[in-house]
């Protein structure tokens, strides 16, 4: 059996003892406690007879999930198991991965969040709220924690596709720190979700009687950009060695707080640069199916919001790395929303879209595809059905294999279905989307699409910023971990028509990732750890294994 590194058996705090330790979700094993332990800590007489090792109470785990019939009621289960029993929870998560992140993650915690003050059991994460301006760094000393090394933080205005959802946003920093640890083995006691409660302008939540947030339109302007200001400034004096992501705020928002913070904190956006990453890789080991060179390829975005412009300005970094100069990489980009290609005949462009502003006529979607001509077609629009039988044929025809990503979250709002971009190219579409979709059969053929899921990458670049001590985040540790992604991806999964690897071997993948982005902090200069001659195996030894 292998042994839990922190908090196995013999560390149980002292005085830690009945059912205070049964309600301990760090410590507690239930009815896998030994009859020596039982009689240790004052259990005997408060669990059934008969032991069960680990393997049993994943089974039994399992047997519940599965009887159930709805995904959101397995989402319930299994948050009410993190609340009782951590290990187990991220045992099962680990070794059920494939099964259960749908569930834990994209696309059911899209619902979660949708019925977050419905479904609510137990108090999990850190709320702030305009009233506690003045006083946030002294109220982040009630976390139970005190030595946090990483936070996922949101205002919920901008959740997966959903749009807002204020307070019930709290399900996404939650849902992504399991991850963190499940797929990465970042210890649960480092990590803190947090909700920057400044209101909800979603009426239907304001009107639910249920709502747990405050009932005010949101704060704007300069009062908004203040408190963030203040808990930027609080949490890293309270946490000096926390990495901060933020997670689905509006794209003004987002890049404002990345530009406005990037430099003075360990924090990054995985909206932008995470989902950056996870394209690029996928990208790059398409290269690999089509035998297309990287630094020839013409890529066109439908969604022009802060993940499309993540995925650009990665794409272009990684173009000049592959020879081109900064303007022939950004010829490559066509950039495009709901009124067209994003041309210099327009008023109004966002600062973040600049860059990708070109001086053709204005086009729509169809016109754009067919001028052209792009071997890469990307969506990042939040709007399912956008990508038209229309568009994924010609696509097809331009292409004799069309790359295919739409990216959108949760499943019901990706820009087409796996089947759909299978059958309407005859085949020869390689896809990948946001959320998973089956296996596809195509004329006796299994289609196997890839899952462009930011599981691959944060978790990953968490844990080697986190083990090398990295003072910032940069642009290098998101190429860097694009790279070790795609290597990831074997021949046989190639074959198979997927340019991601098998989430089973996300652990591993997460150290090949870590390893990659603390290199890449040292070769920077941005850690004053000595560099150990076994990278490996310093990331290896950090990582929680939930095991007793």
């Amino acid at each position: 059996m292998k042994s839990e590194t922190g908090k196995s058996g013999a560390d149980i705090p002292e005085g830690l003892r009945g059912q205070a330790l049964l309600m301990n979700p760090a410590y507690n094993k239930g009815t896998a406690f030994s009859p020596e332990e039982r009689e240790r800590y004052g259990l005997r007489g408060l669990l059934p007879a008969a032991v069960s090792s680990q393997e049993m109470q994943i089974e039994r785990a399992l047997e519940n999930i599965r009887r159930k019939a709805w995904d959101i009621e397995r989402y319930i289960f299994l948050m009410a198991l993190l609340g009782r029993n951590e290990r187990l929870f991220y045992r099962l998560l680990i070794e059920n991965i494939e099964e259960l992140m749908p569930i834990v993650y994209t696309p059911t915690v899209g619902q979660a969040c949708q019925e977050f003050a419905h479904i609510y059991r137990q108090a999990r994460g850190f709320y702030i709220t305009p009233d506690d301006r003045g006083q946030i760094e002294t109220i982040l000393g009630n976390w139970p924690e005190k030595d946090v090394r990483l936070i996922v933080v949101t205002d919920g205005q901008r959740i997966l596709g959903l749009g807002d959802l204020g307070a019930s946003g709290m399900g996404i920093p939650i849902g992504k720190l399991a991850l963190y640890s499940a797929c990465a083995g970042i210890p649960p006691q480092h990590c803190m979700p947090v909700l920057i409660d400044v209101g909800t302008n979603n009426q239907t939540l304001i009107n639910d009687p249920l709502y747990l947030g405050i009932r005010q339109p949101r704060l704007t302007g300069e009062d908004y950009f203040s408190l963030l200001d203040e808990f930027m400034s609080a949490v890293q004096r309270v946490f000096p060695r926390v990495l901060i992501q933020f997670e689905d705020f509006l794209t003004p928002n987002a890049y404002r707080l990345l530009q406005g913070y990037r430099d003075r904190a360990r924090c990054f956006n995985d909206d932008i640069q995470g989902t950056a990453a996870m394209a690029l890789a996928g990208v790059l080991a398409s290269c690999r199916l089509t035998g297309q060179r990287f630094s020839e390829l013409r890529i066109m975005f439908l969604g022009a919001g802060s993940a499309a412009t993540g995925i650009a300005e990665l794409i272009t970094a990684a173009l000049q790395q592959a020879g081109l100069s900064a303007s022939q990489a950004r010829e490559r980009i066509w950039l495009l929303d709901r009124e067209g290609l994003i041309t210099r005949a327009r008023d109004q462009v966002d600062p973040h879209q600049r860059p990708f502003v070109r001086n053709e006529a204005p086009m729509d979607f169809m016109t754009t595809i067919e001028q052209a001509r792009p071997q890469v077609l990307i969506g990042a629009t939040g709007a399912p059905g956008t990508f038209t039988r229309e568009a994924i044929e010609l696509m097809a025809k331009i292409n004799p294999q069309p790359v295919i990503f739409a990216l959108s979250n949760p499943t019901s709002q990706a820009e087409c279905t796996a089947e759909q971009a299978y059958r309407w190219s005859e085949g020869r579409a390689i896809f990948a989307s946001g959320s998973p979709f089956p296996v596809v059969d195509y004329k006796g053929r299994s289609l196997h699409p890839g899952q462009g899921n930011n599981a691959y990458v944060f978790p990953g670049l968490g844990l080697g910023v986190i083990v090398s001590g990295a003072r910032r985040v940069t642009q290098e540790m998101f190429l860097a971990a694009a790279h070790a992604l795609a290597d990831c991806v074997d021949e046989k999964t190639l074959r198979s028509g997927s340019v991601y690897p098998p989430l089973s071997q996300i652990r591993d993948i997460s150290v090949r990732i870590a390893v990659a982005v603390a290199d890449c902090a040292w070769k920077q200069q941005l850690t004053t750890r000595p560099r150990p001659d076994e990278l490996e195996k310093m990331v290896r030894e950090y990582m929680y294994q939930p095991y007793y």
